[in-house]
């Protein structure tokens, strides 16, 4: 069941995508065989990269598809390892179109689902990049909406990004959890005004203190919790 504790007030439980219900790495780890010992790098630069982009797209108000930066980016983490064979670049980007759903994301959901919330995913990805990835993993039927940031022009963290959620279904922004493994979009949903969950895989340490969550987890399963017996 979901842990009255986080959903307490909130009909609405929003989702980032990459990295938070999407393993963002499964790509080059389904390919960690031929690229060797710099496949953790590798992934880590094409990630890092991909974010880099989007936040200076956002800032010099010029608006590219997220899936265009995903190629830009794995371009650069290419060209920044050089002994990586170039010729792996169609494959990559057809393994980050299909990228793995953590294990524990069906089962939170359903179980979201049946505490009566209405979910969603927003995301920075543009639509067909997010169609295709939840269809992969197969977390279609579970999601009332899948929202991207294209409609706002801009990317998380600028706010009306964010307002695309409260818009779609007509609340203010305390009635939303928003839920998501990067502390940049959990500072910006935050400022924003939602209730926010920081999914911390990594046991990463705080970068913004002033803009904090209602509660940092380990994993998704977080936000449910088992009634004890007795």
């Amino acid at each position: 069941m979901a842990d009255k504790r986080l959903v307490a007030g909130r009909s609405v439980v929003v989702f980032d995508a990459y990295g938070t219900l999407l393993d963002v790495h499964s790509a080059v780890a389904r390919h960690a065989g031929t690229i060797g010992s710099v496949a953790e790098t590798l992934s880590e630069t094409w990630r890092t990269k991909q974010l880099e982009y989007s936040w200076v797209h956002a800032l010099m108000g010029r608006y590219e598809p997220f899936w265009t930066l995903t190629e830009r980016a794995l371009d650069h983490a290419l060209a920044r390892h050089p002994q990586v064979d170039p010729a792996l670049r169609g494959d990559l980007l057809e393994a980050y179109r299909d990228l793995a759903a953590y294990s524990e994301v069906p089962a939170t959901l359903d179980a979201l689902r049946a505490a009566g919330l209405r979910l969603a995913i927003l995301s920075n990805g543009d639509p067909a990049m997010l169609a295709r990835a939840v269809a992969s993993a197969g977390l279609g039927d579970r999601l009332e909406a899948v929202l991207s940031v294209e409609a706002a022009g801009t990317f998380k963290t600028a706010p009306s990004a964010y307002a695309l959620a409260t818009e779609h279904f007509g609340v203010a922004p305390d009635a939303v959890l928003f839920v998501s493994s990067n502390r940049w979009d959990i500072a910006g949903a935050t400022a924003f005004g939602f209730a926010s969950a920081w999914v911390n895989r990594k046991g990463m340490p705080e970068e913004y203190p002033d803009l904090a969550p209602v509660a940092v987890i380990e994993s998704l399963d977080g936000l449910v919790r088992v009634e004890q017996a007795g």
